[in-house]
């Protein structure tokens, strides 16, 4: 009775409800999906003695997927010791400092190795500058070792299309960085001494982790870039290698004799209610929650 009247309302409740169950499904095989049983070895079979390799790629702005696996591969007593592969040209100062604490407290567990790629610089070197040991290529970007804060003013632009701004907030410093404003001289120290502080604890986690005195590193901390030959010379790094170099090296740390396999841990996989929430999220608020970071900087928005 109700389909005849109401034709159209009962063809979108049918409809609405096919799309629902569908939903459903597939989000319980984005969650229930495959699991983290089994290691992938990128070709071969996870055989005899085996070395972990997390990887850490693009912008570091979130530290849980390499923390996940660092604490994995620490808990499994099959895994001798660890790589810790890094593709990065930096990223957030939270994020890395994570990381950073993360390997310190896995290698009083097991041995932990660094591996550079093509670039690992600011932030990039900041999460494996506490491993047991560095190793990277001839021609690794690494280094630019500094902290930048930067926004842009459109202030001007604002005053030519006739916008203006209300803002009202709590205290002095709150719109500091405001882009539709100029900044005052005492905003501007204020941002300096808080970028220098955060320069500092870089400095200081460099020192901790390599050994280094803090001075030497303050002298190589400018942001300058280095190639892996020149970081070699300067202490940032301690051998010339590429990634296999590092498993071996690993291996022979963790007292493994023979050949050594290097098994890596598949990542979570991520629902698909919070996959299509985050990326409707970014899609609609765009840089105000989700920064254009630059690339080989540990970058803070400047913007509260």
């Amino acid at each position: 009775m109700f389909s005849r009247r109401h034709p159209l309302l009962f063809s979108f409740l049918i409809f609405s409800g096919i799309a629902a169950f569908t939903l459903i499904v597939l989000g319980l095989i984005f969650v229930l999906g495959p699991g983290v049983s089994e290691y992938e070895t990128r070709g071969g079979r996870a055989e005899g003695e085996q070395v972990g390799v997390v990887e850490v790629k693009g912008l570091i702005a979130d530290s849980r997927e390499t923390i996940r696996q660092l604490r994995h591969f620490r808990d499994d007593e099959n895994i001798r010791a660890i790589v810790l592969r890094v593709d990065s040209p930096g990223g957030v100062v939270g994020p890395s400092q994570e990381i950073y604490r993360e390997v310190i407290k896995t290698k009083k567990i097991k041995k932990v190795i660094a591996s550079m790629g093509a670039v690992a610089a600011s932030g990039g070197y900041y999460v494996l500058a506490s491993a047991d040991g560095i190793i990277a290529n001839p021609g690794t970007i690494t280094g630019s070792i500094g902290v930048i804060m930067e926004y842009t003013n459109f202030r001007e632009l604002f005053q030519k299309i006739g916008l203006s701004a209300v803002v009202i907030k709590s205290g002095k410093f709150k719109d500091t960085g405001s882009p539709i404003r100029d900044i005052t001289p005492e905003e501007e120290e204020y941002l300096k001494d808080f970028v220098n502080r955060l320069h500092q604890q870089f400095v200081a986690a460099i020192a901790e982790g390599r050994q280094m005195a803090p001075e030497a590193v303050q002298k190589l901390a400018d942001g300058r870039i280095y190639t892996g030959e020149d970081a070699k010379s300067l202490g940032l790094v301690d051998r010339i290698g590429n990634l296999e170099d590092a498993i071996e090296w690993a291996g022979q740390m963790a007292g493994i004799e023979g050949d050594v396999t290097a098994v890596y841990l598949p990542e979570r996989k991520m629902s698909l209610l919070r996959l299509l929430s985050e990326s409707a999220l970014q899609k609609l608020l765009g840089p105000a929650v989700y920064p254009e970071w630059t690339a080989g900087y540990i970058y803070t928005p400047a913007h509260n």
